[in-house]
């Protein structure tokens, strides 16, 4: 039997309610898959000046895509300039990706990661070397979706290390402190700590300073996620097994050599699933940033389905939100996955073995 036979029957006919479960989804994909296709493929407006040739067609209005995807992807940001969120928005993929890779796993990374983000707030923010200088108001669609998560990811993740160390402590006070932070944000919806970030925070504020309404969204985000994320890692602190401290401790380590280099990576590497998990859940939950004023991704598809010439196009605008959300959070869960595949993944790189 050739080895694809073998998969076949090892993964859609191994019994009979994984055959019955098979052969039903394969009736509703042959009753569904060819209209779509034809609706959204051969019978679709690829391009059009105006939205007449759609309403004309029985097959979707890909035109309102390409008619709307500079405000989707950069908001308001002028239109003369789009060529830096652009340039932004790949220069940040570039990080992502060469972060992802273990071989750049290096002191230098972090210096790659300083100058990258400094040339990306000059491309956007401008001011300098003859750019013209954008308010951040202006910025949106995707690039705003990405600085959102980006950052919210980068600062989130040392904080909530901190929370979930500073929750087992056996200092009172500090414990106590973690405790009522991490319960306390965990109690209440992303929605009023974006409120309070966004209307209250500055009524606290001296007479004469002020936030930026992004930096405080942006705020709001990284508190919010660090609080689940401190969890997330006290759990993984919580399965590595007792005896690993205890040996770290009979070798001398400090408090602070056995958690960096014993504890830690142990517990981070038990909590990669539900740490990507709560990763995916944050770059979405960016397009709440809405309720304040602030328009990702999502709300700029939003504003465009508000255009009277094209109004009525929601499934194919909604269609394409799908796609870019799914493909980023996608590749966040393809690659959480290669690290639980990789070598050593089992034990760890910080376990002291028995001899």
């Amino acid at each position: 039997m050739s080895p694809v036979f073998q998969w076949i029957r090892a993964n859609l006919f191994s019994s009979w309610p994984s055959a019955l479960a098979t052969l039903a989804i394969a009736g509703l994909a042959w009753q569904l898959v060819p209209g779509f296709i034809d609706w959204a493929f051969i019978e679709a407006v690829w391009r059009s000046p105006n939205s007449g040739a759609c309403r004309e067609a029985e097959g979707a209005c890909w035109a309102f895509i390409g008619e709307k995807h500079r405000f989707m992807l950069f908001g308001t940001y002028p239109f003369e300039h789009h060529w830096r969120p652009a340039l932004a928005t790949a220069l940040l993929m570039f990080l992502w990706g060469i972060s992802s890779l273990k071989r750049f796993w290096n002191w230098w990374l972090l210096a790659i990661w300083v100058a990258g983000l400094a040339l990306i707030a000059l491309l956007m923010w401008g001011g300098l070397f003859g750019l013209r200088y954008v308010e951040n108001e202006r910025w949106g669609g995707l690039i705003l979706t990405l600085i959102l998560a980006s950052f919210g990811m980068a600062f989130a993740f040392p904080l909530a290390i901190a929370l979930a160390l500073g929750r087992r402590s056996r200092l009172p006070v500090l414990r106590a402190a973690c405790i009522a932070y991490i319960e306390l944000i965990r109690g209440v919806p992303l929605i009023s700590v974006l409120f309070m970030a966004s209307v209250m925070l500055p009524l606290f504020l001296p007479s004469g300073l002020t936030i930026d309404k992004l930096l405080r969204a942006q705020l709001a985000l990284i508190l919010f996620a660090a609080a689940y994320l401190a969890e997330v890692v006290r759990g993984g602190l919580q399965a590595v097994p007792h005896h690993q401290y205890e040996a770290a401790e009979a070798l001398g380590l400090s408090y602070a050599q056995r958690t960096l280099h014993v504890v830690l990576p142990q517990a981070l590497r038990v909590s990669i699933p539900p740490l990507v998990n709560t990763f995916i859940g944050l770059f979405k939950d960016t397009s709440l940033v809405l309720i304040i004023g602030l328009f990702d991704l999502l709300s700029t598809i939003k504003v465009s389905l508000q255009d009277p010439a094209w109004a009525g196009f929601s499934i194919e605008a909604y269609l394409f939100a799908s796609a870019v959300y799914f493909l980023f959070c996608y590749s966040m869960s393809r690659y959480s996955q290669r690290l639980e595949r990789q070598p050593g993944a089992a034990r760890g790189p910080g376990v002291l073995r028995e001899t």
